[in-house]
């Protein structure tokens, strides 16, 4: 079992700028970020193959949000800029065991969970 512990989030107007951060019990190839916004389904948003950094991202976040590792490769951070209203969500990490073509494929199902974090950005 593995277990992901979350910080960061918070309010932020349009523009802003947000890190949020997942630290993992235990190295894991594959980490990455979702988010659920009110009445939405749950959307992942970027993957990292934590062996070698590469990431995927989804077309929403492309270009304004990154994903990083600290030198452990068992925390991730999502740095998010330029942050629009509708990224409005509650966000989790999530990590799996997958090969490097599953994780970056923007389909991976995750088998663990953070608690979730609520970021909100204001008009």
């Amino acid at each position: 079992q593995v277990q992901l512990v979350e910080s960061g989030g918070g309010s932020v107007q349009a523009g802003g700028s947000l890190r949020l951060s997942c630290s993992a019990s235990t190295l894991i190839t594959c980490m990455g970020w979702f988010r659920q916004a009110p009445g939405k389904e749950r959307e992942g948003i970027a993957t990292v193959y934590t062996f070698t950094g590469d990431a995927w991202y989804a077309d929403s976040v492309k270009g304004r949000f990154t994903i990083l590792q600290d030198n452990s490769l068992k925390t991730v951070y999502v740095q998010m800029n330029s942050l629009k209203p509708e990224d409005t969500a509650m966000y989790y990490c999530a990590a799996a065991t997958r090969a490097r073509g599953d994780c970056l494929s923007g389909r991976i199902a995750p088998s663990y969970w953070g608690q979730g974090t609520q970021v909100t950005v204001s008009s």
